[in-house]
């Protein structure tokens, strides 16, 4: 699976990369890399950022690599979303796009591929990691616990099916 993530719109969506990024703008590209790393480290899913360089990029788009994760900054007076948009138009893999912006998740999803919301895509970013380990799954349950977990497990009200694009971006979700 190839992921391509919007950059700066995945660090301003996350509380932990948006602290990162107050110290500095570099300070948040690099933690948003590092998280990518260690998420790319389990998947193994092929990662390609992009960021804006819109108002202080270079003439020519740049290229870089941080570990096995391409970057790409859009070149001065072009927004992500544009280079984006480019890749899935050119492309003929299997993409996801993470990113909140409805305007890229309706041109990747009317070309059949997949988007991902970046506060969905983060909690599966950190679900991966140290935070995991908040979650202990070893605790003894009393019957009572038990109890009150079967009554909530009931179903309530009418069943629906979900539209195709909410499958594809469940699809996708849960094969990140």
């Amino acid at each position: 699976m190839n992921i391509i993530v919007d950059g700066y719109n995945l660090i301003r969506q996350s509380i932990p990369l948006r602290s990162a990024e107050k110290i500095s703008l570099e300070a948040g590209r690099r933690a948003l890399l590092v998280a990518l790393d260690a998420y790319q480290q389990q998947k193994r899913h092929q990662i390609t950022v992009v960021f804006d360089g819109w108002e202080g990029g270079t003439p020519q788009e740049e290229r870089d690599v941080f570990k096995d994760i391409n970057i790409i900054y859009s070149k001065l007076g072009e927004k992500a979303d544009e280079v984006i948009k480019r890749i899935v138009a050119q492309g003929s893999d299997n993409f996801t796009v993470i990113s909140s912006d409805r305007d890229i998740a309706n041109y990747v999803i009317r070309r059949g591929y997949s988007a991902i919301s970046s506060l969905d895509f983060e909690h599966r970013l950190y679900s991966l990691s140290e935070y995991d380990s908040c979650f202990d799954d070893d605790v003894d349950e009393s019957e009572d616990t038990t109890l009150a977990r079967q009554i909530n497990t009931k179903k309530k009200g009418t069943a629906h099916k979900l539209s195709r694009a909410k499958r594809k971006e469940r699809q996708a979700l849960e094969s990140l």
